[in-house]
C-alpha cells in the first residue's frame, strides 16, 4: 500500500518501523522542523525524522499546513492510498484529509471516547484509571472525534509511570495499524458519552499543590514522568521530585515530619523517595539528604 506517515516523537517510531517492515510503500514522512534541544540547544530532528532517515525514506518538515495550498498540492500529488498518523503535531486541513484514497488514520493513545486530546497517556494516570489502550481512528476535521476502526486495551499497573505506560501502547499502536490497513475493518461512530479531554501539558502542570490527597501527587509523579515532571521548592531551591510513594499520616500540607523527607499532604503523606535539584543528576532521598539536610518541620512550596 501506498502510504504518507505523519508523525514526530518516539512514541510514532514503532508504527514507522513496522509499516516500513510490513512492505508498505512509505512515498513521505512528515514531521516536526529540527528544533534547538538538550543542555546546548542544539538543533535536533525529531525522533521520527531520525528514523526515516535511517531507513533512506523522502522526509518533509513543514512549519505549518492549515493554509498552505502549495502544501496541500504537494500531498495530493504522492497518490496515496492512505496516511498514517500518530502524535504528528499539526492539524490537518480538509484538502489533505481527503486526498488519500482511504483517508487518514490517526493511531490515538486512548480508548476513544475516553481523552480526546493531546495527552492522553498522562491524563489516564493521573485520573487513576485501571486500563487505557490504543484506538486506530479514521480522521476528521474534529478533535479525535473520527469513527473508529481499531481499538485494544492493557491493564495501567498500580505503579506504572508514563514512561512505561508509552512504550507498550507505542508498540501496541504498531501492531493495530498494520492490522488495520490489512484488514480494512468499517468505521464504528464514537460513542456520545464518556467523552473526556487531555489537554496539552505545560511545565507548570507539574507543581506539586500539597493541599492534594496524598494519592493524587503521587499519580501526578508517575503521570508527567519524564515530562512535564513534577516539582516542589525547598527553601529557594527547585527540587524534581522523580519518586515518591503514599503513607499514611497527617500534618500541615507541606510540611515535613521526619529527616527522611516524608511530606504531609491535605489527606495522606508522600514520600519523597527519589529527586533531583535543577541542573544536577537524580540522587535517591538518603544520598540527597547527606548533601542537603530537610530537617521535620521544613514548609515545601
Amino acid at each position: 500500500m501506498r502510504l504518507a506517515f505523519m508523525g514526530s516523537p518516539d512514541f510514532a517510531v514503532p508504527a514507522l518501523l513496522a509499516l516500513h517492515g510490513g512492505g508498505h510503500t512509505i512515498a513521505a514522512v512528515y514531521c516536526q522542523p529540527p528544533r534547538p534541544a538538550g543542555r546546548g540547544y542544539a538543533v535536533r530532528p525529531c525522533p521520527v525524522q531520525a528514523a526515516a532517515e535511517q531507513l533512506g525514506l523522502p522526509v518533509r518538515a513543514p512549519a505549518r499546513l492549515r493554509s498552505d495550498t502549495a502544501a496541500h498540492d504537494a500531498f495530493a500529488a504522492l497518490d496515496l492510498d492512505a496516511a498514517v498518523v500518530a502524535a504528528y503535531g499539526l492539524i490537518l486541513p480538509p484538502p489533505m484529509l481527503e486526498a488519500p484514497r482511504r483517508g487518514c488514520l490517526n493511531i490515538h493513545a486512548s480508548l476513544l471516547p475516553r481523552w480526546r486530546g493531546a495527552a492522553p497517556i498522562q491524563a489516564a494516570i493521573l485520573a487513576g484509571d485501571t486500563r487505557t489502550g490504543v484506538t486506530v481512528m479514521q480522521m476528521d476535521a474534529g478533535l479525535d472525534t473520527g469513527p473508529m476502526l481499531l481499538a485494544d486495551a492493557v491493564p495501567i499497573a498500580p505503579r506504572a509511570t508514563a514512561a512505561l505506560l508509552h512504550d507498550v501502547l507505542a508498540y501496541l499502536g504498531a501492531r493495530l495499524i498494520l492490522r488495520a490497513l490489512n484488514e480494512d475493518p468499517r468505521p464504528v461512530p464514537q460513542p456520545n458519552d464518556g467523552v473526556t479531554y487531555a489537554p496539552r501539558l505545560t511545565r507548570e502542570d507539574g507543581r506539586i499543590d500539597w493541599s492534594k490527597d496524598a494519592k493524587a501527587i503521587d499519580r501526578q509523579v508517575r503521570a508527567f514522568d519524564p515530562w512535564p515532571g513534577t516539582f516542589t521548592r525547598i527553601g529557594e531551591s527547585a527540587v524534581k521530585v522523580l519518586a515518591a510513594k503514599p503513607e499514611r499520616g497527617q500534618g500541615v500540607p507541606g510540611t515535613v515530619l521526619d529527616d527522611g523527607l516524608l511530606v504531609a499532604c491535605g489527606r495522606g503523606t508522600l514520600r519523597l523517595t527519589r529527586v533531583q535539584l535543577a541542573g544536577r543528576g537524580s540522587l535517591d532521598a538518603g544520598t540527597f539528604l547527606r548533601g542537603h539536610p530537610v530537617p521535620a518541620g521544613t514548609l515545601l512550596g
